[in-house]
This record gives structure tokens, sequence and C-alpha cells, in this order.
């Protein structure tokens, strides 16, 4: 992951220095976002002007105004009235059936009467009925009833029965139909015991108008008081349940962590003050559980680190990943609180152009998918504390949502350079966040014609254009600090003007154009099954620079008519400055400090492959030579890049020394090559697929087809060409 130099200093280090870092990160974090959690105490007086916005340092309910709203509330609802329209009957036939109890008892006392005074001798004198044998006569017929009508009896005064009971039968039926005339026509509205004295001071008045005695408007009078009643009483019980209800159903008032409690350059008031003393703002002492919280998250982020490393086998890869994860969220945690120090109580949206596809981009391509997950969860909870007290509670949650799917979808990215990918990457890194933006905006119902809805949009899109520009500019400079191989570097060793390629040309000019032509192959090969394509070109440029030690020993680098000095040496001292071309060539490479899949390659590209002419001659001086003598020191190819170049290398080589090579010839060759190879075991480490070999296969025969083998004459060409010798022979002629 990172530069040799660098690679070989993380070796000396050991699993002491993963927890320096750890407990270095945690710490630069912590004190990143100690500001943004640690909330200013100064005594606020009402009446004071605010000298800058003072904003709630954590989520609490104002119980005050919870309790005054609730109040409000029960005090808005409509009390429950239950209406009997039935009391309207009821009422009328009690004082009707009094009327014909009056008129029984007053009947039967003078029926009485005259019977004694018939039967009564003569000079006896008999006594009328008293008012009080009357009144006594009709409550006497009051027993029987039901007690709820005598009651209503009993409630009339004295001085009703004794005025109606002297009542002419005449005025006593006047007195009743009157009386119930007046009764019904009130009892037939809805009486409140707010409305009863009034309907039936309306009745009352009324009595005037009938033109009866003195007395008998006395007996309605006393009917009419006692007979209209209350018939839409409180339900009172009901109207104690609504207004619970009611009460109920008020949300509590809270003060959300962020809200502003006093703008700048406005006046503190009774109210403000109160939310400041709920708040503990007005109090030397300040919350130390937002400080608790974010040193757990920073631990608990170590923690998760420490774990997720042990998955690297070899140490020094747990430190080096531990390093580029800590460095690449100092930065990103860094780049919010600059955010978060130019934030205002007017300008919420300023935090939406934090590219949070960024960080986890980075560490997807570099590392892995996980490692990039982590960091989108992890800049998301510091993002929480950062933004602790300058943003309101209602945008922070858009906020956190909008960290959280951009740094999430940036995982999605396949782990290759963006500008390989650039309609993917535009779709997961800048397309996908922006609809999640516009969704969060129609969920919080907020309106399209408003500039805050457009403003928070324009934020999210320049944050991923930021995002994706920053991971396309970048990403080939974070290569050179992550990576021994990154695309300039390659692109630097490509150049011809190298020193060591300049030395190849001039030393072994046929290995020079040799490691030309098996570069061109090999990256092809390797582009068409989605391999390092430039980084296997710049290796084979160099896979055969260790020739340039003995370049005349190797039949490409001879002079024409020259004899092969082999011819001069034993096989055995053949064989040494053969497989001296593959370490001396790693040597050199190490010396200049190439990248280590160059040099891997280098010692790779021949694999553990026999070298065939060698061992035969040996074998027919020496039948006891064995084939392990003779073979390359290794080891065999270990990845799909070293894979191809070995078959490449020795193909190249083959075609060019045949006679006459077709397409066919070539096609056969590549075939039985590759089929020694997989045979032999050489291929067994690198990683490639039968159907990734048959893809190289197929490459290759391409190539070398293009290149060496005789071109055949087409039917057209070929009458073109006679054409133009009989047109030749014509002018020569003249």
């Amino acid at each position: 992951m990172l530069n040799q130099p660098i690679n070989n200093l993380l070796k000396k280090l050991g699993s002491k220095f993963i927890v320096i870092i750890l407990g270095v990160f945690s710490l630069i974090l912590v004190l990143t976002m100690l500001t943004s959690v640690i909330q200013k105490s100064v005594d606020y007086q009402e009446g004071q002007v605010a000298t800058e916005s003072i904003r709630a340092n954590k989520t609490i309910e104002n119980k005050d105004e919870t309790n005054q709203k609730r109040q409000l509330a029960a005090e808005a609802v409509t009390p429950e009235y239950t209406y009997q329209a039935e009391l309207a009957n009821t009422q009328h036939d009690r004082i009707s059936q009094l009327i014909t109890l009056i008129q029984k008892a007053n009947s039967e006392l003078d029926k009485n009467y005259q019977s004694k005074v018939s039967q009564a001798k003569e000079g006896e004198k008999i006594p009328q009925p008293t008012v009080d044998e009357r009144v006594a006569a009709v409550k006497k017929n009051f027993e029987g009833l039901d007690q709820d009508t005598v009651t209503f009896y009993q409630q009339l005064p004295e001085e009703f029965y004794q005025a109606v009971v002297q009542l002419s039968s005449a005025d006593l039926t006047k007195v009743g139909t009157e009386s119930l005339s007046l009764l019904d026509e009130q009892m037939t509205k809805r009486i409140r015991q707010s409305d009863l004295a009034e309907y039936k001071q309306q009745a009352i008045d009324k009595i005037q108008s009938l033109g009866l005695s003195d007395a008998s408007n006395q007996v309605i009078r006393y009917l009419l008081e006692e007979g209209i009643v209350i018939n839409d009483s409180l339900n009172q019980k009901r109207t104690d349940e609504l207004k619970e209800q009611a009460s109920d159903s008020v949300q509590p008032v809270m003060i959300y962590q962020g809200e502003v409690i006093v703008r700048e350059g406005s006046q503190i008031d009774a109210n403000s003050i109160n939310k400041l003393k709920l708040l503990g703002l007005t109090s030397s002492s300040t919350s130390v559980f937002p400080l608790i919280a974010m040193i757990l998250a920073a631990i608990l982020q170590g923690v998760l680190l420490w774990f997720y490393s042990r998955q690297f086998e070899v140490e020094f890869q747990r430190v080096r990943f531990i390093l580029f994860y800590s460095a690449t969220m100092v930065i990103g945690v860094v780049i919010m609180k600059t955010l978060q120090s130019f934030q205002g109580s007017s300008s919420n949206n300023l935090a939406l152009f934090f590219p949070a596809a960024f960080m986890p981009l980075i560490l997807t391509v570099f590392v892995n998918r996980r490692a990039g997950a982590l960091s989108a969860v992890f800049q998301t909870v510091f993002a929480l504390f950062i933004y602790y007290n300058v943003i309101g509670t209602n945008m922070l949650p858009v906020i956190l949502m909008t960290y959280l799917f951009s740094g999430t979808l940036a995982v999605m990215v396949k782990q290759k350079r963006l500008a390989d990918q650039l309609k993917q990457a535009m779709l997961w890194i800048v397309a996908f966040p922006l609809i999640w933006s516009i969704i969060l905006s129609i969920y919080q119902g907020m309106s399209f014609t408003d500039s805050q809805t457009w403003g928070l949009l324009l934020g999210a899109f320049a944050a991923s254009i930021l995002s994706f520009i920053m991971g396309m500019g970048l990403q080939p400079y974070i290569e050179i600090l992550v990576t021994d191989s990154s695309v300039i570097t390659l692109n630097e060793l490509s150049n011809p003007n190298h020193p060591l390629l300049k030395e190849l040309l001039e030393k072994a000019p046929g290995t020079y154009h040799h490691s030309m032509m098996v570069a061109n192959l090999s990256a092809n090969a390797v582009a068409e099954i989605g391999g390092r394509s430039l980084l296997t070109r710049v290796a084979c440029y160099y896979h055969d620079i260790g020739k340039i030690r003995h370049a005349n020993f190797f039949v490409e680098n001879l002079p024409t008519g020259a004899e092969n000095p082999h011819n001069f040496l034993l096989p055995e001292d053949s064989k040494q400055i053969i497989f001296g071309h593959v370490i001396e060539g790693a040597k050199i490479l190490q010396e200049y400090k190439m990248p280590q899949m160059v040099i891997d390659i280098c010692y790779q590209h021949h694999g553990t492959t026999l070298m065939k002419f060698f061992y035969f001659k040996a074998k027919e001086r020496n039948p006891e030579t064995t084939e392990a003598e003779f073979r390359y020191p290794g080891p065999k190819p270990q990845t799909r890049e070293a894979g191809v170049v070995n078959i490449a290398d020795s193909c190249e080589a083959a075609v060019r020394a045949m006679d006459h090579p077709s397409i066919d010839k070539i096609t056969d060759f590549v075939h039985k090559l590759i089929e020694e190879r997989i045979n032999d075991g050489q291929l067994d480490d690198s990683g490639l697929t039968l159907k990734e070999i048959r893809i190289v296969e197929k490459s290759l025969i391409s190539g070398l087809s293009s290149t060496f083998h005789s071109r055949i004459k087409y039917p057209r060409m070929q009458s073109e060409a006679e054409k133009m010798k009989e047109e030749q022979e014509k002018k020569g002629e003249e």
C-alpha cells in the first residue's frame, strides 16, 4: 500500500506502533471536535443584547411551556352536554296530573259537603271544607305516585296549594291549560343552567297577557317556576375525559440541540432566560455527556480498527492500513471542522458542501470496501459531534443522512481508476446522492419554489461533484504515497529516456526490441482479462534487464554471422549465465527502487521452467544430470500479470526464431506451449482461470500473427498487382 521505503520502515515497527497510531489518532479526533461539544457558559440577564447567537447545547423538554399548552388545550375543549328531550313530556304530564288531582280532591270534598248538608237536621249548620282540608285532600292523593313525581309536587310552596285549591273549577281548568301551553313552549328549547332563569322569565312575562285573575296568575307563576327545568345538562364526566384527551394530545415542547435560543443582536427576554436556565447555560457548569459520548465514539472506532486490522496476515500491513485510514479520517474531520467554524445561523447549508464520498471512495479503491464502509459510518458519527452546537435540529438529520448515504454509495464504486469507469462513478458519487437529496426535501415538505430548498440541493450537488473531482484528480498522487506502482510512476518508468532502458538499447538492442514486443503482447492480453495493463507493460520493459551484464550471450543480441559463444562453454556454465539474467536483473531493479511487482515479474517471468537445450546437452555428457539442476530458480508466477508475461515471453522469442511463420504455425505453437506450462504446473499459483487462459491465448495468437506471419495475396490485391505490372510493361515498350 505504501511506498517501498515506508514499507521497510513499517516492517521494523511492531504491534506497539499500532497502539500508538490508534492512540494518537483518537486524541487528534477528540481535540479537533472538543470545542464543538463544549458549550460556553455566560451569565445572561433579561434585557441584555446577545453578542452572538446562542444555541441549545442539548435536547430537553420545556416542561413549563408544555404544561401551559396542555392547560390551554384543556380549557379550549367545548363542554359536553346531554339533551333530555323526553323531560318536556315528563314535566307536562306532572303538571297535568297535578291539576287533575286538585280537581279531583275539590270535587270529592264538595260532594261530601253537599251530602252532609242534605242529611243535616233542620237548623244544623254544616261547615264548608277549609283551605287546609282541601290542601290535605290534594296531598293525600299523592300516595301511590312515583317518588320523582312526589318530590316535584313537594317542591311547590305551600302558598301554591293554598291558592290553587281556592280557584273555581273553571279558573283551575284555565290555569292548567295556560300553564301547560307556556311550559311546552319553553321546554321544547335546549335549556342549560346558564339559560334557565332567562327562559323562566320569558314564560312569566307572558302571564300578564292571559287576562286571568291575580290568584290564577300567581298559581301559573308557581307552576312555571318549578315546571321549567334544565333539559340540556353538562356531562361532567365526558367533559373531563375530553379535556384529558386534549391535554394528552399536546406534544411536549422540546428545546432541540442546535436550536437558536437568542439570535445575535436580539434582546434576551424572560422566555429566553427561562430556556437558558433550563439548559444550564446561565451557570458555570456544562453538560459532560456529549464529551463522554464523543470520547467513547473515538475509542470504539479505535477498537474496531484494531479488530479489523487482524485480518491482515502480515503485521506491517496492519500498521500501514491503520496509518492510511487514520490519516484519511483526520483529513475528513479537519474539513468538517473548518466548515463548522464558518457555519452561522443564516448558513445552515454550508455543512452540505463537505465531500462525504471522498474518504470512503479513497479507502475503497486503495484498501477494500469494508474499510470504506467503516469510514462512511464514522464520518457521519463525528459529524454529529462537530455540528453539535451550530446547526438546528431540523437540518442536522438532513446533513447526517446525506453524509451517510453519499459515503455508503461511494463504497459501491469498482476498485479501479475513476477514469476507467467515468459513467458508473458519476452515477454512484453524483447522480444517486442528488436524487436522495431531492427525496429528503420532499419528505420534509420543502417547497421547490423556496430558495432554502435549492440551497440544500445545490450544496449536496456541489459536494458530490467535489468528491468526484477530488477522487479523480488526487488519485494518481495518492497512489504515489500509498503504492509503489502509481500511474505517474509507471508513466515515468515507461519513458524511453529512462537510464535503464537507454542502457538496454545500447548494450542489448535485440533484448530491447524483444522486451517491447513482449510488452505489447502482454499488456493487450492482460487488458482483455481485466488486469493491470500499464503495470504489465512496464514490467515487460524491464523483465530482461539482467541481460545487459552479458548481452552477447543471448542470441537476439548476436551480430549477424557471429558465432554463438555458448558453443565454447560447458552446459553448466551456460546455465549459470542464463540463470543470472533473472537474478542480476532483479538486483538491478532493486537498486533503482522499481515497483515491487516489476521486480516480482522479473523473478517470475521464467517461473521454474526447464532450460531444455542446455539440459539435453548436459545429459549427453552426464546421464545422471537431473532436470532440477537446469530449472530456473523461480518462483512460479504469483499473479495473473506474471502468468501472462511468462507465456508471452516464450511465445515471442520462439515465433521470432521460426522460419516463415504462418497463422497456423503460430496458433499451434502458442496452444502447445500453454498446455505445456499448465501440465508443468507453472500457472498453478498465478490465479488465472481456464477461461482467462483461453482469452490470453487468443490475444497472443492475434498479436503474433499480425507481426510475424507472411502476408497472403488476396484475389483483388493480386489482380490489381498484375494490372499495374502490365501498365509498367507497356510504358517500357513505348
